[in-house]
């Protein structure tokens, strides 16, 4: 720790968001970026507890204090150094990361300003992409070859360590483009694409292949692998099955975001599949991160209005003694595309679409009420009675995703991300692939080396600081 008091003298200071007039008018990303002074400052808040409760919060076990404390000394590529021996794709978790480490961080707890780790993490990775010293990861080979199936962050993560500790990794994805929910799922101005294809550039550089446009299933595995990792992820988005559903103008949250998304991308979207908010009034189902994004792509759009509802009660504002530090904070969010204009509500749940020469029109929503009979038990919803109309010509359905069933298991095939836990986050998804590689390394380790390989290959290669 370079100095003890910084965080008693240097505030919290956020890069923040590019003005809300400039930033609708486009898809670039939001969030701005703080000089290096600013962030080295940042960094020296840091106070290396004793008990890193930001260690013990992050899926991925990173260490943000080791690589805080070089940061402050100016040390950019030690600390990318640490950063990338728990994370492959600081680039990625630096932008879309929900950043339990800094709910966990003891400064919010005292002064409700942690420090600012994914900040300072993406800082990191882009240094080291702009100073030059991302580079391919080249291991000795072991011989054997590993299928991963699915490009999302499960699987890019799983290909990557299974590359860096030796194996011949191919890469199947069923779109066009890999990238699976982070290309598709995630709007471009949270994510932009370019950085996607920057890494994938590099995991190619490296000599993992990449086969898009390929459909891999249990039932017909190519013959030429030794073990097989399904990171499909949760395609079977939930939906409502209420009076009026086939109406037109009814979509889920992804058939936006992915159709905008591959616009943007230059991919060929047909008319007829683009779902589209211009001149629209949207309603959003669905009070998470996914129908925060429908709220910006629709702005962008053109809607008329935007409207968000969430059938829960509106959470607390800035603390919930429901859920105490460390906890993971059940307290009201509002992100950047809230910011942007959209009318939110809270405890509606929707009972019929209401249509009008084949279109929706509106949704007709009742007003609940939650309690608890103790306090272990699960809320119950209790009807009110209370009924109205929310009007709108395009309704969004963004109320999560179903946990796949019948995962992938057998002799050499592994699963990992969403496709085993079911929907959860990219920081999640990324440290199931590591664990899955793990699993992966092991297995193929108990098959012995293989005949065509030189033994003195298959040595076990040191760990690759910049994978």
């Amino acid at each position: 720790m370079g100095d003890p008091k910084a965080f008693l003298t240097v505030p919290r200071k956020e890069a923040g968001y590019r003005p809300v007039y400039e930033r609708i008018k486009d898809y670039s990303q939001v969030e701005q970026t703080l000089s290096s002074h600013d962030r080295r400052q940042q960094a020296s808040r840091c106070m290396d507890c004793g008990v890193p409760f930001c260690h013990w919060a992050c899926p991925l076990g990173n260490k943000p204090p080791e690589f805080q404390d070089a940061l402050f000394r100016g040390k950019w590529r030690e600390a990318y150094a640490l950063l990338t021996e728990t994370n492959d794709f600081p680039e990625f978790t630096g932008r879309v990361c929900l950043a339990l480490c800094e709910k966990a961080c003891v400064l919010r707890l005292t002064f409700d300003a942690p420090v600012t780790i994914r900040e300072n993490e993406l800082a990191l990775a882009e240094a080291a992409f702009r100073e030059g010293y991302v580079d391919p990861v080249h291991t000795p080979r072991t011989g054997r070859r590993v299928a991963v199936v699915g490009s999302g962050p499960a699987g890019l993560s799983a290909a990557a360590r299974l590359h860096a500790a030796g194996h011949d990794v191919t890469v199947f994805e069923r779109q066009a483009r890999p990238g699976g929910l982070l290309r598709y799922g995630i709007p471009n101005f949270k994510l932009d694409k370019d950085i996607i294809d920057r890494r994938i550039r590099l995991m190619e550089a490296s000599g993992i292949t990449f086969r898009t446009g390929c459909e891999v299933v249990l039932e017909s595995l190519p013959e030429e692998f030794d073990a097989y990792v399904f990171c499909t992820g949760t395609p079977t988005p939930r939906d409502l099955p209420l009076p009026g559903r086939e109406a037109a103008g009814i979509h889920f949250a992804l058939e936006q975001l992915a159709g905008q998304n591959r616009l943007l991308d230059g991919e060929d979207v047909p008319e007829a599949r683009r779902v589209s908010a211009k001149g629209r009034r949207v309603l959003v189902i669905g009070g998470g991160d996914t129908g925060s994004d429908c709220v910006g792509t629709s702005i962008r759009q053109g809607a008329l209005s935007v409207t968000q509802i969430e059938i829960m009660p509106q959470p607390p504002v800035g603390n919930n003694p429901q859920t105490p530090w460390p906890m993971w904070p059940a307290v009201l969010k509002t992100t950047s595309s809230h910011e942007e204009g959209c009318q939110r509500r809270w405890g509606l749940t929707s009972r019929r679409f209401l249509v009008c020469d084949g279109r929706v029109r509106g949704v007709e929503v009742e007003e609940v009420t939650w309690d608890k009979s103790s306090a272990d038990a699960r809320p119950e919803m209790h009807s009110t009675g209370r009924m109205e109309v929310i009007e709108a010509d395009l309704v969004l359905l963004a109320m999560g995703f179903l946990r796949p069933e019948g995962v992938p298991t057998g002799q050499g095939v592994f699963a990992a991300g969403d496709a085993v836990t079911g929907p959860s986050l990219v920081v999640r998804a990324l440290a199931d692939g590591r664990r899955v590689a793990r699993d992966v390394d092991a297995y193929l380790g108990s098959l012995g080396t293989p005949a065509d390989c030189d033994p003195a290959d298959a040595a076990d290669p040191p760990h690759p600081a910049h994978a």
